[in-house]
């Protein structure tokens, strides 16, 4: 059998490797927070990579998005990819409205869209995950995959342990997500008692842009940044 070299640690080494990296930590959080305090009324769209300009959910998150930017003067927040992502920044950039891009260093680099109008890259996708669902206003979901899954069911279950205020979480896309409330429900909720009734109150599933701007409207704006100052 062949023999491996393995790097042996010392003590010391191993605890000044924790130290730096709780110190990267922390300061990434500290630019995370300081860049979210120039946009204090966001909206955050999550949303698949892989959705091509052509397709319905792109144009849709385009035309929701412009709409919101140019109606409520709310800041388009998004990952800064591609997909979902370019489609909602490209609609709110289009009309005028600010964009942030928050993403994320892959080993292979991630491609960002140029509809932004300031982007912010993190290393640690838990931190840029606390980040992005920290502040906005409302949360838009389009289809995606597992990283817009993590993400709705991340909120959702903040929300139901009140670690974070109710906040408008509106799932975009009806023939994507109504199959999904139909397990929450018939599953979760009926067969294995998992989640509560209120528990399905948390979303609504809608593809009605006015809807969608009169929940927005009327949602709470937090003012977390006044106790940062």
């Amino acid at each position: 059998m062949k023999e491996e070299n393995f790097q042996t640690l010392s003590a010391k080494e191993i605890n000044k490797n924790i130290y730096d990296h709780v110190r990267e930590i922390g300061r990434e959080f500290r630019a995370g927070f300081e860049v979210m305090k120039k946009y204090q009324k966001s909206v955050t769209i999550f949303g698949s990579a892989r959705s091509k300009p052509d397709s319905f959910h792109y144009k849709q998150a385009e035309s929701i998005s412009a709409k919101i930017a140019r109606d409520t003067g709310y800041a388009i927040i998004t990952g800064g990819g591609p997909g979902i992502m370019e489609a909602a920044s490209k609609g709110a950039y289009e009309a005028g409205g600010k964009v942030l891009g928050l993403t994320i260093k892959f080993p292979r680099g991630q491609i960002t869209n140029k509809y932004l109008t300031e982007s912010y890259q993190f290393n640690y996708f838990f931190i840029r995950k606390a980040i992005m669902t920290f502040s906005a206003e409302a949360f838009l979901f389009f289809p995606g995959g597992y990283g817009t899954a993590d993400e709705l069911f991340n909120i959702l279950n903040l929300t139901q342990t009140q670690k974070i205020p109710l906040v408008p979480i509106i799932l975009v896309g009806k023939d994507f997500w109504e199959p999904m409330r139909g397990f929450l429900h018939d599953h979760m909720l009926e067969h294995h008692h998992t989640i509560s009734e209120e528990d399905m109150k948390s979303f609504i599933i809608t593809d009605d842009p006015d809807e969608i701007l009169r929940v927005i409207s009327r949602a709470h704006v937090s003012g977390w940044w006044n106790v940062m100052d």
